[in-house]
């Protein structure tokens, strides 16, 4: 099996008159941490969302696992490409619901066990099972969305700054466990982030995205290091951090 997981050929993205995706080009590799990076705007949020056909294309290629995502079904794309938002959907019922709500649309139930084993992969404590998930912190809340997600058994996650919102203990909290599960489960996480550090911590390459384009894609030490890597994007990644 190829190391390319994904393979992004050529991709415009419109909405009306405006253009938001520029002839973008990549490929993502098999078990890496993909970091998106740039201002707000620039297209890293859409460019995830082409992904896993939340946003249509307008022209371009994309393919997965060597197959182009148009051809898949739109259901079995999106549990193998699993996302991670911002701001997580709470869904009424309680948290066991809301972790077995993916496979319940596949017509499939999930023991209790099985659910106890995905909040404990995504380091939520087994006593929340039977709790209203809208009683939940915002770090409760992102670790359900995790546990959510690793119910679909998927390869990728696409995670849109999930930290955000986030204070910096429960942040290091969020990356630790994608992290973990990423090695555990040999998972690809393609990461949008406006954090130059968590870049830092987290990625193998770093997708540098202005005004639709792409700028650069490196290895996060040939990008970000602070003695040696590429002053362009060191001066751009100054202005996100100020």
């Amino acid at each position: 099996m190829t190391d390319t997981i994904f393979d992004i050929q050529n991709i415009t993205l419109n909405r009306g008159d405006q253009t938001i995706l520029k002839n973008v080009s990549l490929s993502v590799q098999r078990g890496e941490v993909l970091v998106i990076i740039g201002p707000s705007g620039s297209g890293k949020s859409s460019l995830l969302r082409c992904l896993n056909r939340l946003e249509t294309i307008s022209d371009g290629t994309i393919h997965y696992n060597g197959k182009d995502i148009h051809n898949l079904p739109i259901l079995d794309l999106r549990c193998k490409v699993g996302m991670v938002f911002q701001k997580t959907a709470v869904f009424d019922g309680t948290v066991g619901d809301n972790v077995a709500y993916g496979p319940m649309l596949r017509n499939k139930t999930l023991s209790r066990e099985t659910i106890l084993h995905l909040m404990e992969q995504a380091s939520l404590t087994d006593k929340l099972i039977d709790r209203d998930a809208h009683e939940l912190s915002g770090g409760q809340e992102q670790r359900l969305s995790i546990a959510r997600a690793l119910a679909n058994e998927p390869d990728v996650l696409l995670v849109d700054e999930p930290t955000s919102a986030l204070d910096p203990v429960i942040t290091h909290r969020i990356e630790d466990i994608l992290l973990r599960l990423k090695n555990e489960n040999g998972l690809t996480l393609i990461w949008v982030s406006h954090d130059v550090e968590q870049a830092r911590r987290i990625a193998d390459r770093v997708l540098l995205v202005e005004d639709g384009n792409i700028v650069r894609l490196d290895t996060v030490d040939a990008m970000l290091d602070p003695e040696h890597g590429d002053a362009h994007v060191l001066a751009f990644a100054q202005g996100l951090e100020d």
